[in-house]
């Protein structure tokens, strides 16, 4: 467990003091969803009717942003080498990245996700739904990244590479997030979708560590 702990905590001090950490996602969170109004003009049933759509779309998009240096860094400097030969499983490396990336990226976007629903004249009765489908959601954006960065670490500039390889993936988990917040917002019964959107998060934190461990076992040979 102390080993687990530090792991995290190393984990977490280079996402905050790295370039690409917490503030790049939510700075380019910030910029699309308040980008929209401008674009689409200052129509309040339009804005609240592709609002849900929009704050899903800009959240996936926002944990892209720092998931080529999941691994890659680590990969690059040997570090990655001694932490495949200490006794932590490589699964739960893969596992505690994951989540030390969802902390310092996902989380912040959970956060201002409200603020940002005022912008696009979300309804009221879909806030909390955005926050709680953000919440489940977003950790399985950053668990199927995991997978992507994975199989892209050591390869220079992988970052397209890698959004083409997991975006495809993010597919069911936007599909369901969105639906929830759109539900919400229409009056609509909001338990199916967000049912399937845990589901998801579900399978995937529970499948993803595994894949990834093997996809970086395939490179460390």
């Amino acid at each position: 467990m102390s080993a687990m702990m530090a792991v995290m905590t190393r984990e977490l001090r280079l996402a905050l003091r790295s370039g690409g950490g917490a503030g790049l996602g939510l700075a380019f969170f910030l910029i699309v969803v308040m980008l929209i109004p401008f674009g689409v003009g200052p129509v309040p049933h339009l804005l609240a009717q592709i609002a849900p759509g929009t704050l899903w779309i800009a959240a996936l998009l926002a944990c892209l942003l720092s998931l080529d240096r999941l691994f890659q860094a680590d990969f690059e400097d040997g570090t990655l080498d001694i932490l495949t030969l200490s006794p932590m499983p490589l699964e739960t490396l893969v596992a505690i990245k994951a989540v030390a990336h969802w902390i310092t990226t996902g989380l912040p976007l959970v956060v201002a996700a409200p603020i940002l629903g005022m912008t696009l004249n979300l309804p009221d009765a879909a806030y909390w739904w955005l926050v709680a489908s953000l919440a489940v959601g977003t950790p399985a954006l950053s668990f199927l990244g995991a997978i992507g960065a994975a199989l892209t670490v050591g390869i220079r500039r992988g970052g397209l590479l890698l959004s083409l390889l997991v975006l495809p993936l993010y597919i069911p988990t936007l599909i369901f997030g969105a639906r929830c917040v759109s539900a919400a917002a229409e009056g609509m019964d909001v338990i199916p979708a967000f049912q399937l959107l845990g589901g998801v998060t579900l399978f995937t934190l529970a499948m993803t560590p595994f894949a990834a461990a093997a996809a970086l076992r395939m490179h460390m040979r």
